[in-house]
């Protein structure tokens, strides 16, 4: 029989120190099948449907890069566009994703597309205002009331001509996805009103309107980079950003953010974008299975977007988070506010487009 020796202070019967380790053994298990649990809640990835698409018989190699990280619902989107276009292709097309603007932020890997050093990226139309006036529809405050209103006004005739429009300028918008509704966080204090935002430094994106928006509310609207937030509010140099839920937590901002405010005020969509030097280069055959995997890219991105939006509300509030609800006349108060935006910015986005929108939304 062997002995075990230690100290007397230390020393223990082999039962109980097996015991300890059974103990030990199952609640690392348990942590593990917890963490298994959860990451076995965003939807699975869909087998691929849809046969093999014919080439002209060479092979093509392209980069996708995004700005948001490796845990965000965009991404996961990423890794379906990869399954179907290298399934389908019969590997003929392998894809690269890169995620966390390894490869440059949204507007930086917008110009590489141009430049033909990058082949695809799906930029948030937010930072795009300045190549697309138009663009600034989807900054227009609580234009979008339901998500299913944003899916009918992207997924139709309004969305599909955006698309065509964008086509310019060394780039071709081939499908939608979803940033989702924009939250405001702040490390100062829980905002119920716009008197709350008196001065507050709010990032934004590089974006006139929403320059305009929070300066009408009263806040001090600072631009920058998405990939220096994280750092900038650790740091102080801005207060507050606004963001989906699913950004919020993916990019860890509540560790820095204590107030947040569900204000659904701006629903963003991302915009699939391929570098029209690479897509002049494809056969029609593999530009027409680029446009239907961004197709099913976007419905499926959108499907884990909304199936994580509720769950990550609540697990930030479980992490300590005070997450403030606005009550209808609240949002009143804001709407109320933001209506000279609406003025300045008719002529400039088009009336047409904002009438047709809003036709939308009450048809629905």
């Amino acid at each position: 029989m062997t002995t075990i020796t230690s100290s007397p202070h230390t020393t223990r019967p082999r039962r109980t120190r097996s015991r300890l380790t059974t103990l030990m053994m199952a609640t690392v298990l348990g942590l593990t099948s917890l963490s298994a649990a959860a990451a076995t809640e965003m939807p699975p990835i869909p087998e691929v449907t849809g046969d093999v698409v014919e080439g002209d018989g060479n092979d093509y190699s392209l980069k996708f890069n995004i700005g948001l990280t490796q845990s965000s619902a965009q991404y996961r989107g990423l890794e379906y566009f990869k399954k179907i276009v290298e399934q389908r292709s019969d590997g003929h097309i392998q894809v690269q994703t890169f995620h966390s603007a390894q490869l440059g932020d949204d507007l930086q890997s917008v110009s590489a597309l141009q430049a033909g050093t990058l082949e695809m990226t799906a930029p948030s139309t937010s930072p795009m205002v300045s190549m697309f006036p138009q663009f600034a529809v989807f900054d227009l405050p609580f234009l979008f009331p339901t998500p299913e209103i944003a899916d009918k006004v992207l997924d139709g005739d309004i969305g599909q001509q955006m698309l065509k429009d964008a086509s310019t300028k060394g780039l071709v918008a081939i499908g939608w996805a979803e940033n989702g509704y924009r939250q405001l966080t702040n490390s100062k204090l829980a905002v119920t009103s716009p008197s709350d935002l008196d001065g507050l430094k709010v990032r934004t994106m590089q974006n006139p309107i929403h320059l305009d928006i929070w300066r009408t509310l009263g806040a001090n609207p600072t631009p920058m980079s998405f990939a220096e937030l994280f750092t900038a509010l650790e740091q102080g140099v801005v207060d507050g950003q606004e963001n989906p839920w699913i950004t919020i937590e993916s990019s860890k901002f509540n560790e820095v953010q204590h107030y947040a405010t569900e204000t659904n005020h701006v629903y963003t969509p991302f915009i699939t974008l391929v570098s029209e030097r690479f897509w002049d280069r494809l056969p029609e055959s593999y530009q027409q299975l680029l446009r239907e995997a961004a197709k099913q890219m976007g419905d499926y991105e959108r499907q884990v977007s909304r199936t994580l939006n509720d769950q990550i509300k609540q697990e930030l509030k479980d992490q300590g988070m005070q997450i403030t609800e606005l009550t209808p006349e609240q949002i009143a108060t804001f709407q109320e506010d933001l209506a000279p935006v609406y003025d300045d910015w008719r002529d400039k986005i088009g009336g047409d487009l904002i009438d047709r929108i809003r036709a939308e939304s009450q048809a629905q």
